[in-house]
């Protein structure tokens, strides 16, 4: 017995050391591919300058940075990397090279993100804006340790104030949840607190998705770089392009609308959370591996266009980076904004029925996905929106036609 207990527990530290390693290894090719990225926008100038200081205070908030865009697409490939690990698992069940594929294995990724998530969101990314935009105390001395000590009290401040509020609106809402987050801070106060960010951020993906008709948006993007492309690429890409788009969008819509109806009859439609993934075991679509792919691209699809959506917003076009030209405060409200938007994915993705993976770790710990009336409204707003945006797309794009169709004839008439 003592031997198979130490084989046992020999088997579950390889395991976890194995599990360690792929995540770092995952976690350090996001942070190349970030930095690469933030580089590339980043204004030169405030890097490069006289004072040492600033630059060296600048250079850490980077770092920052690319540590929460790092997670950010971590967030966005969660679910991708979900759906295709279990079709991989079910077409290779019994494969040595696929063992370390496995629900522990995205269960761990999940609880990775989570935990990063509202790291950055509640202490890196403030973190980074007050260090940037301190000085330090009046008379004290001037140097980098100064700013720290000036951030983390701005920090703690602000800490303090957020922490207020949530009570406050726990309080009122919760009496008894509120008194035990006083006392509890990891286990409700922070739960509660990326409950909000993620009902906001689901909300966003939602306004965004539509907003400005984001399909619409992408399509005429699509004409535009039509008008300077090659011929074969004007009359042939860009078309296929096209229809592309409006058949993602026109394939999403019946998937909500196809949810809408299970929300009707089915229980187990409403989205939840779960501990085990169960990898292996069965398909998350019913068209298999194919459903499957089509699930993935769909989940991109939206968080594309979710991105389209908000930089075309007015509210959001400062935020806009320009290559070469990005200034700091910028890259930080990008990081935060984009940070916000993939972490709710996720929780985006279930709640409208795209995918029946449900969602693993705290992200299935908010109390607002139990409620049907409102995933069932949140459902009935996309796809009626959505709907929306798609026929005025196409009747636009009809209409734009047949009028250069009409000039054209009308010109080989007048010719003749």
């Amino acid at each position: 017995m003592e031997t198979e207990d130490v084989t046992v527990r020999e088997q579950l530290f390889h395991d976890r050391v194995r599990e360690t390693i792929i995540c770092v290894l995952l976690f350090i090719c996001l942070y190349i591919l970030s930095h690469f990225i933030l580089t590339h926008f980043k204004k030169n100038a405030e890097f490069v300058t006289d004072d040492i200081e600033d630059a060296t205070v600048n250079k850490i908030a980077l770092w920052l940075c690319t540590f929460t865009l790092s997670v950010a697409v971590c967030a966005v490939l969660l679910l991708p990397i979900s759906i295709l690990s279990n079709e991989v698992l079910l077409t290779f069940p019994h494969s040595y090279y696929m063992q370390w594929l496995n629900g522990s294995l995205i269960r761990g990724l999940w609880n990775l993100v989570f935990l990063f998530s509202n790291l950055s969101l509640v202490f890196l990314m403030p973190f980074a804006y007050f260090f940037t935009e301190s000085e330090g105390f009046a008379g004290s001395k001037k140097g980098i340790m100064a700013r720290v000590y000036e951030t983390a009290v701005m920090l703690l401040l602000l800490s303090l104030l957020v922490l207020g509020i949530v009570w406050v609106a726990s309080a009122l809402i919760h009496h008894n949840t509120a008194r035990e987050s006083l006392y509890d801070l990891w286990e409700y106060y922070l739960p509660h607190l990326y409950s909000g960010i993620s009902l906001f951020g689901v909300l966003l993906l939602l306004c965004k998705s539509i907003k400005n008709y984001s399909c619409f948006i992408l399509v005429s993007s699509v004409i535009e770089l039509r008008k300077k492309a090659s011929p074969w690429q004007r009359n042939l890409g860009y078309p296929v392009a096209m229809l592309l788009l409006l058949a993602l969008t026109a394939v999403s819509v019946l998937m909500v609308c196809f949810h809408v109806l299970e929300l009707l009859f089915d229980e187990s439609a409403m989205p939840r959370g779960m501990e085990d993934p169960h990898l292996g075991l069965a398909s998350f679509s019913m068209f298999g591996s194919l459903g499957a792919a089509v699930q993935v691209v769909i989940i991109l699809y939206l968080m594309v266009s979710s991105v389209v959506g908000f930089y075309s917003s007015p509210l959001f076009t400062g935020l806009l980076p320009r290559a070469q030209d990005t200034t700091l405060t910028q890259i930080i409200g990008n990081c935060v904004s984009l940070l916000i938007l993939s972490s709710a994915l996720p929780v985006f993705s279930r709640t409208l029925g795209i995918t029946r993976f449900d969602l693993l770790g705290d992200f299935g710990r908010y109390n607002w996905l139990g409620s049907f009336h409102l995933v069932f409204l949140y459902n009935m707003l996309f796809a009626g929106l959505t709907s929306a945006c798609l026929i005025n797309t196409v009747t636009w794009a009809l209409q734009r036609e047949l009028i250069r169709i009409f000039y054209v004839f009308k010109l080989v008439l007048s010719n003749d």
